[in-house]
């Protein structure tokens, strides 16, 4: 079992910045890949990045790239996500995830989540 639970999430002006976390317990934290979806009002759970087990090899939504940058530290037990130039479309709630599988686009492959965390960006 692992508990994920994230923190950061808030209210922010369109091109401001927030730093979201997620504290992970249980079982081993370096066996997983992580993940960060998001879920819109009305929209379906959508991938913004993910991070893999070790290497820390990363990945991103195309929607999401140059801004967005996803990081773990394995000693801490913690992961990441440094949001850049925010934009109102990236108004969501934000879940952190991680799966022992390799197809770390699909949620459905996705072992353990968070609760979510709310991130509004204003135009």
């Amino acid at each position: 079992q692992v508990h994920l639970v994230e923190s950061g999430g808030g209210l922010v002006q369109a091109g401001g910045s927030l730093r979201l976390s997620c504290a992970a317990s249980g079982r081993t934290f370096s066996g997983y890949a992580m993940g960060w979806f998001r879920q819109a009002p009305g929209k379906e759970r959508e991938f913004v990045a993910a991070i893999t087990r070790i290497r820390g090899n990363t990945v991103y939504a195309t929607s999401v790239r140059g801004r967005f940058t996803i990081s773990r530290d394995n000693a801490k037990n913690t992961l990441n996500l440094q949001m850049n130039s925010l934009k109102p479309e990236d108004t969501a709630v934000y879940y952190c995830a991680a799966t022992d599988g390799s197809n770390v686009f699909n949620d459905k492959s996705y072992n353990y989540w968070g609760q979510g965390t709310q991130v509004t960006v204003s135009s």
